[in-house]
């Protein structure tokens, strides 16, 4: 058993869940999912962090709460623009009572979908991948964009599409057509206006606390009876970029509330090669980058995490 998963807590992290009472689906990159009966799943987010697709060793003391507070947050903003998978009921009331505290704060208990094979990317702001794209072709994953767009500049938001790939493989970026071609176009059309809606709202909310919202990407399934739903994360600091409003300038890169001084300090490792194993964080690129994670969530929701 992995000794940090009995009591987590901030000073005493989750990196690895260690469930008996639940069969175990499967772990992604920081969620450890797990079945309860045949309709229901228990989402654990620990406090792993991926950085260029490699799980580092040393996890981020409360990133876990926080990422799900982030999302509970969301999810209520957003209830009325499309229906979620959460159930409303208490994750702790699935699990064994010694087993409470691996749940407790970082979990969510959810409507078990029919997972789309695509994920929408909505940008407010060209930045990362998407200027990339830009700089090549004028556009975003077929979208033609204005041509004087400098980075980071805020341009015409756009709802560009991911297909999801298979573990231990990158996701790759398809056009509308190839997307509708997926999934049908009635469905594709209704992924797409739902994202911009979703993010165009988010973002409205997020200003008035002080953060951009450059990007976002969002997640769909399908429930027993067809309706589209959304699920996973959303809007949090893993799933979306957030720079301080204070700070933007056009033609700079502000600050993230995320994982960017980890980042930075992995590109600055010299003979690293972004493969596993990864370097080992030292003690303050660890600490900065928990209390921007706590700091995102400050600002949107007004909470810290447990016992802070």
């Amino acid at each position: 058993m992995n000794p940090t998963s009995k009591t987590p807590s901030r000073s005493q992290p989750l990196r690895t869940s260690d469930l008996k009472s639940l069969p175990l689906i499967g772990r992604g990159k920081v969620r450890d999912n797990y079945a309860v009966g045949s309709d229901r799943m228990l989402m654990v987010t620990t406090d792993r962090l991926s950085a260029f697709d490699v799980v580092m060793n040393e996890p981020i003391p409360g990133k876990g709460e926080a990422l799900t507070r982030m999302a509970l947050f969301w999810f209520a903003q957003l209830a009325d623009v499309i229906p979620n998978h959460l159930t409303g009921l208490d994750p702790e009331s699935v699990v064994a009572p010694d087993e409470r505290e691996q749940v407790r704060h970082r979990s969510m208990l959810v409507k078990r979908l029919n997972p789309l094979p695509i994920e929408a990317v909505v940008r407010g702001y060209l930045i990362g991948s998407g200027w990339k794209d830009y700089q090549q072709s004028g556009g975003i994953c077929g979208i033609q964009l204005p041509p004087a767009c400098a980075r980071p500049r805020r341009c015409p938001r756009s709802c560009s599409r991911r297909r999801k790939a298979a573990a231990g493989e990158h996701d790759e970026n398809i056009t509308f057509a190839q997307m509708a071609d997926t999934i049908g176009v009635a469905l594709a059309d209704q992924v797409r206006e739902v994202s911009v809606t979703l993010y165009e709202r988010a973002r409205d909310i997020a200003a008035v606390r002080g953060i951009i919202i450059a990007d976002t990407k969002f997640e769909f399934g399908l429930d027993a009876n067809g309706q589209l739903t959304l699920m996973d994360e959303i809007l949090t600091a893993d799933s979306s970029r957030f720079w301080p409003a204070d700070t933007y300038e056009v033609g700079l890169s502000p600050p993230s509330f995320d994982k960017q001084f980890v980042r930075d300090y992995l590109e600055s490792v010299s003979g690293w090669n972004k493969q596993p194993p990864p370097p080992a964080l030292p003690a303050e690129v660890i600490a900065r980058t928990a209390d921007k994670y706590r700091e995102a969530l400050r600002l949107l929701t007004g909470s810290d995490i447990a016992g802070a």
